[in-house]
């Protein structure tokens, strides 16, 4: 079941074109990382999904559910934390959850009881002081336990790591992992190495379209590049095996640096098996024999730069 589901999402600012017929959906239990360059239409995306701000075309669904620009009633699904988020500072962390519980029409049953687990998730159960005195990093975990506490379908990160140092990062990293199974979560940033740990699926946003979508593994297989790194004792046994007769044809290419040498073969059939053979016919033992697997960031810069 998708959670999300984006249909041919058109939006523009003036003649700046920003969702060129946008399609994507996210399937309900992911955390779903939507990765683009700063100014690829991540916000602008993200806002539309809120109701936030309405759109040339298209169609949003949240569980089923019609997005409407405006008051729309798939907010009552929906968790959101934004990049900034903002608090009232004089509050400590239980009296903020407790006016928005309220807001939300929760009991002071209920407020008590999740505000007290969601605290507890966060890391912050036994902080009193009051809000203006914490970290980026603490108002950051805030505002995932104040995003979650409606229970929402759908938890959307609106770049919620971009200005925290590594420990920050971490900690709500963490936060999205633990939740993962409770709620669906849209991850949005442009920092692939996050998208890399937390996420099981990614999507690269890049004028306008999807560039890439799908599992990262599903990805990174469709991607993959029959590219081979051997790392020799000396140069000498580089040397040995790089003028060998057998790869000196148009479908490999060589490379070296040091005592390592990248192959990349462009017969999938022959590849790796190839290569082990030859060693073995030459008697040399490699201190290393790797298989290149694509990376998101290679990825990444491989279609945005592809389609500039």
């Amino acid at each position: 079941m998708s959670i999300l589901e984006i249909k041919q999402l058109y939006k523009s600012f003036g003649s700046h074109m920003v969702l060129d017929g946008l399609d994507m959906e996210v399937p309900e239990h992911s955390i779903f990382g939507f990765v683009g360059k700063n100014g690829a239409g991540k916000t602008t995306t993200m806002k539309i999904v809120l109701g936030l701000l309405t759109a040339a075309s298209g169609n949003v669904t949240v569980c089923g559910e019609k997005v409407s620009y405006g008051e729309t009633k798939t907010n009552r699904k929906v968790g959101y934390l934004p990049d900034v988020p903002e608090f009232y500072g004089y509050m400590n962390p239980m009296e903020y959850l407790k006016l928005c519980g309220e807001i939300t029409g929760l009991s002071r049953a209920q407020i008590k009881t999740k505000g007290e687990e969601l605290l507890s998730l966060v890391g912050l159960e036994d902080e009193k002081r009051r809000i203006n005195s914490f970290s980026r990093g603490m108002k950051q975990r805030l505002g995932i336990a104040q995003a979650l506490l409606n229970e929402p379908k759908l938890l959307i990160c609106d770049e919620p790591t971009s200005a925290l140092d590594p420990i920050g990062r971490k900690e709500i990293l963490d936060i999205l992992l633990t939740i993962k199974g409770k709620t669906t979560v849209v991850f949005s940033t442009h920092i692939l190495s996050d998208v890399e740990r937390v996420c099981d699926r990614v999507a690269v946003l890049h004028q306008g379209k999807l560039a890439l979508c799908g599992t990262l593994a599903d990805i990174k297989e469709r991607h993959r590049h029959n590219g081979f790194v051997i790392e020799f004792a000396n140069s000498d046994e580089l040397s040995l095996f790089a003028d060998c007769e057998e790869l000196k044809q148009p479908s490999i290419n060589l490379s070296h640096n040091e005592n390592t040498l990248t192959i990349t073969v462009a017969d999938t059939k022959a590849g790796g098996h190839f290569l082990i053979n030859l060693l073995a016919k030459r008697q040399i033992l490699p201190v290393k024999f790797e298989v290149m697997e694509p990376t998101l960031e290679s990825l990444f810069t491989e279609v945005v730069g592809r389609n500039e």
